[in-house]
């Protein structure tokens, strides 16, 4: 913090990072979240490391950009997978940040003794991760393992940053058509180390409106295990297909506000469908974070949800070039869990050799 006596506390939090559980890849959040068996491109580098293997080609990308909180917040991802010898590397980057935000710790002037809005600047909050995936088939048929190294940044102007590290690492099987998948999520914690630099105006203002001075401290962010199954129907001579799947995240932290909640473990079931036509137009649908809050009126829990819906249009072979798949999802239709609903757009493009 800038403070001669400063010190580093410990400090296990159950919503560090969040900004890394909001999901990528239209497709998924069509399907809330539900894709840690069905993964196989390029996303998987986020979702599941293991399905990396199912990127062939010379090289698969994506790209998205979603608004959350009425635009106040946004959301922006790119990722790259390249087939190698021993398997498929992945390099993936996220940021979520809310800009422009007007700092007025020094709107009086010291003058005047007025208010002086020319005095009022701005800032940003901003989370960045960078994923560095790797994923190889085992021996065992249809049996893949993969990991991937996350570097996370975030930042609140020029108040506060932290740095800190972890490790994702996945397995997927696959066999005739079921699909069976299990992510393990910051397996040894994430660590974030932050520190803060205030100004002596700054302290004056926290001093005289009963606010704590922060001080350095390493904000820990505890394991979860993600583990989910899918089976693929086919149906109309193959053209179409069906594909449910179910997902289960499992916490290890104390209870939750989930369906199924105890402590220290808690488990939040989501489940995912995909239907799609001659692997040409999918239509997509979930519905996910399950939560047990009390009423606004009488003395009990009641359970929300949110339900997501999507679409998909794969283009083979844009200009002789490769493959363009563009996805599109509503997340929380009728804002039935009481969040906002977010409009989301991604774009994927596989180049051939």
């Amino acid at each position: 913090m800038g403070f001669t006596n400063s010190y580093f506390a410990q400090e296990t939090r159950k919503y560090s990072n969040e900004f890394l559980s909001i999901g990528v890849g239209a497709r998924a959040l069509g399907m809330s979240n539900s894709v840690v068996a069905s993964s196989n491109d390029v996303h998987s580098a986020y979702w599941n490391p293991a399905g990396l293997t199912g990127v062939t080609g010379k090289v698969q990308g994506s790209l998205m950009h979603s608004e959350y909180f009425a635009g106040i917040a946004n959301f922006d991802y790119g990722a790259a997978a390249i087939p190698i010898e021993s398997g498929v590397i992945g390099i993936s980057l996220i940021r979520f940040g809310v800009d422009d935000i007007q700092n007025t710790v020094n709107l009086i002037d010291p003058n005047t003794g007025q208010p002086d809005y020319n005095r009022i600047e701005k800032f940003s909050a901003a989370d960045y991760a960078a994923l560095i995936s790797f994923a190889k088939k085992l021996k065992v048929e249809g049996l893949s393992a993969g990991g991937s190294a996350k570097i996370i940044h975030r930042q609140i102007g020029d108040f506060a940053e932290a740095w800190g590290f972890g490790i994702d690492l996945g397995v997927k099987y696959e066999k005739n058509n079921w699909l069976l998948g299990a992510a393990a999520r910051d397996v040894t914690s994430t660590f974030n180390a932050w520190s803060y630099s205030l100004d002596d105006r700054t302290k004056e203002v926290f001093l005289q409106t009963d606010n704590e001075l922060p001080q350095n401290d390493l904000e820990i962010t505890p394991p979860r295990l993600i583990v989910g199954g899918g089976y693929k129907i086919y149906f109309g001579n193959e053209k179409f297909r069906l594909l449910p799947e179910l997902n289960a995240d499992i916490t290890f932290d104390g209870q939750r506000q989930t369906v199924i909640q105890s402590d220290p473990v808690s488990v939040d079931p989501h489940f995912g469908l995909e239907v799609s036509y001659d692997k040409l137009i999918y239509l997509r649908g979930g519905v996910g974070n399950f939560q047990r809050v009390k009423a606004e009126v009488g003395n009990y829990k009641e359970t929300t949800f949110q339900p997501n819906l999507g679409v998909g249009l794969y283009l083979r072979n844009i200009l002789g070039l490769g493959d363009l798949a563009i996805d599109y999802a509503l997340t929380d239709v009728g804002s039935t869990s009481g969040l906002l609903y977010s409009n989301v757009f991604s774009l994927k493009f596989h180049i051939h050799e």
